[in-house]
């Protein structure tokens, strides 16, 4: 009997251990976080932050919390506060997550969490935390109270629970800024890195410290000496990895990270973890609740460089964009007026959604690290003041007038260069002519057509769709064949200031002798033009149409029609400008065969009140408004549609 009795304890025993073994989970791997208040988190978390990672990513909270129905000691889905009540959002939080979008599915991540805003290295060395907590400041008491006045205990029992669930991996730590320039942090830091891994019966070779750099804030951290002691950290402690903080955002104090630098950190942290463990890190979704889809009608833009997916719009016009920028830790789209948060995935392709755009042409630009850059997928244009992208919002069929239409003949856009002898240069201009120009020795009637400031002579034909305007109107009989001459009018560099007034400013007035003394001569004596004021017209928009006011008028013998689009016509008083050309209305309407203006609707330049003086004043001008358009192509384009049909008949 007493060898059976004997034989059933050790059955038991043996089941017991069996059953004990089998609970340790080797695809649990845990990992211990400690260090002071960028650990312990001062942002707040937004929304996206406070969405689950899922039942793979786990909290051991290290205090009670009423509030979420968390214990201490007792596994829970690891959301922020990690660390306490009222904290905030941690590196902790995306190094999870970054670990449960990067390892296999099989594999659950939990983390220990103890940290405390202010507290030196020594609040976590055993043999110092008794005279620590008897002379903390005020502020710090109710921090260490709530870890029984012994932090490194606290994480060191949680860490023995966990041990019977799964297994530690590795040590995050944050912790510096209270020690700056203390030369001898290095060595306190390994002290309790090696009383804890002894404590826990762990190899330092299994598990690594990871420590992170304190704020730099573009050189401004309040505390940024510490990070050279940091980065020396490896010399004393050959286990630990440095996590850089560069690029990492941060708070109106450049003491604490601000939710987007708690993010990037906490990114770091994984990725440096993920490596190490043997895989290829993934980032986790850094984006708003609501992920970026694209809707299955969204097109290609038809101004998207072939070979890319993106720019794409769809059928209420939003516009999507995709940009691949890995290393970057924020990137901005600015289109439209509006500055939209780009959202990472886990590939390193940042995604943008944007509110519906109106119809037509847009200028856009993709902020990285503070500057503007053009988004790679892009055609180029040029304008504010530079190369920029740009993205083609369709219209329905209204828009065909400034479409190519099969079957309609095609002109020519010429790229030339002439020689200004009175600037003492070569300059570059385009010429567009009709497509019956190459048959027979017709001469042809010529339009100077400028474009706005910031833009160049490029613009009418890319983003303003001239050549396809013209082709449809002459084809049509809407519109005599013409050519057009289109220069950049001295206007592509930023307004330096003065005289905004029409007929004063200078700004673009350096074009006015090369236009008349080179350019009309260079254009007369290369092409078949007919080469009197009857048949030269004039017009441009916004600041060329500005340029227009003050060449025609006052060479009202070398021009018979002018236009402007959004005219940037400033200060000009009716009775007065120009010597006084509009007192005599007979005289003035009976020279300029055809004169008209337009604007947007919602263009922030309203044209409306200078037609009325100049009516009031007895002058002919044809005005029209464009509906649901601003200070843009779309504007211009039907300014351009509107005026050339009156022309050289």
């Amino acid at each position: 009997m007493k060898s059976m009795r004997f034989l059933s304890v050790a059955l038991l025993m043996l089941l017991y251990t069996q059953v004990s073994h089998a609970a340790v989970d080797p695809n649990f791997y845990i990992f211990i976080c400690f260090g002071q208040s960028n650990m312990e988190g001062a942002a707040r978390p937004e929304a996206q932050d406070l969405v689950s990672s899922g039942p793979r990513f786990l909290l051991m909270p290290a205090v009670d919390d009423e509030q979420r129905g968390r214990k201490m000691g007792e596994w829970c889905e690891a959301l922020p506060p990690l660390c306490r009540p009222n904290t905030g959002l941690t590196p902790a939080d995306y190094f999870g997550r970054t670990l449960v979008a990067t390892l296999p599915d099989s594999i659950r991540v939990g983390v220990i969490h103890v940290a405390i805003g202010g507290i030196r290295i020594e609040g976590f060395m055993p043999d110092s935390i008794g005279n620590y907590v008897k002379h903390a400041p005020s502020w710090m008491v109710g921090m260490l109270k709530a870890y029984g006045n012994n932090p490194y205990e606290r994480l060191v029992m949680l860490a023995r629970k966990a041990q019977k669930d799964g297994v530690i991996k590795g040590v995050l730590m944050h912790q510096g800024e209270s020690n700056t320039d203390d030369k001898q942090w290095a060595a306190k830091v390994q002290y309790v890195y090696d009383r804890m891994l002894g404590d826990l019966q762990l190899k330092p070779e299994e598990v690594p410290l990871l420590a992170g750099e304190v704020v730099q804030a573009d050189g401004k951290g309040q505390c940024i000496r510490m990070n050279s002691q940091i980065n020396d950290l490896p010399k004393t402690l050959h286990t630990a990895q440095v996590i850089s903080s560069t690029g990492c955002t941060s708070g109106a104090d450049n003491l604490h990270f601000d939710a987007a630098g708690y993010r990037e950190l906490g990114c770091r942290y994984g990725e440096k973890m993920a490596a190490l463990l043997g895989y290829k890190p993934v980032r986790p979704y850094l984006g708003s609740v609501e992920k970026i889809v694209v809707p299955e009608d969204a097109v290609t833009a038809s101004t998207t460089i072939p070979g890319n997916e993106f720019p794409k719009v769809d059928k209420e016009h939003r516009a999507y964009f995709r940009v691949k920028a890995s290393q970057a830790t924020k990137v901005v789209l600015d289109i439209c007026g509006k500055k939209y948060d780009m959202q990472k995935s886990t590939d390193g392709q940042w995604m943008a959604k944007t509110d519906p755009l109106p119809v037509g042409f847009h200028y856009y630009f993709v902020n990285i690290g503070g500057m503007n850059i053009v988004d790679p997928a892009s055609d180029t244009f040029f304008g504010c003041h530079r190369q920029a992208g740009g993205i083609e919002i369709p219209e329905g069929a209204e828009g065909d007038y400034y479409r190519p239409q099969v079957d309609v003949p095609v002109g020519q856009v010429r790229s030339m260069r002439y020689y200004a002898r009175s600037a003492g240069q070569w300059r570059h201009v385009m010429v567009y002519t009709p497509a019956c120009y190459e048959q027979g020795k017709k001469r042809y009637p010529v339009l100077y057509l400028q474009h706005g400031m910031g833009e160049d002579e490029t613009g009418w034909w890319k983003q303003g769709c001239m050549q396809h305007i013209m082709d449809n109107a002459i084809a049509n009989g809407e519109a005599v064949p013409m050519i057009v001459v289109m220069e950049s009018g001295d206007i592509k560099a930023p307004f330096a200031g003065g005289d905004r007034r029409a007929g004063h400013s200078q700004y673009g007035s350096s074009f006015y002798p090369i236009l008349l003394n080179d350019l009309i001569p260079f254009i007369d004596k290369t092409f078949r033009t007919k080469a009197d004021r009857e048949h030269r017209g004039m017009a441009g928009l916004s600041w060329g149409g500005h340029q227009t006011f003050d060449v025609v008028l006052t060479h009202i013998d070398m021009f018979a029609w002018m236009g402007a689009f959004s005219g940037a016509i400033f200060g000009l008083d009716v009775k007065t400008a120009y010597d006084g050309i509009f007192n005599d209305a007979d005289a003035f309407n009976k020279k300029m065969h055809y004169f008209y203006m337009n604007c947007g609707s919602d263009d922030f330049i309203q044209s409306g009140d200078l037609v009325k003086d100049l009516r009031a004043a007895g002058i002919k001008v044809d005005f029209t408004v464009s509906q649901g358009t601003g200070h843009e192509w779309l504007t211009w384009r039907r300014g351009l549609h509107e005026f050339i049909p009156h022309l050289f008949k």
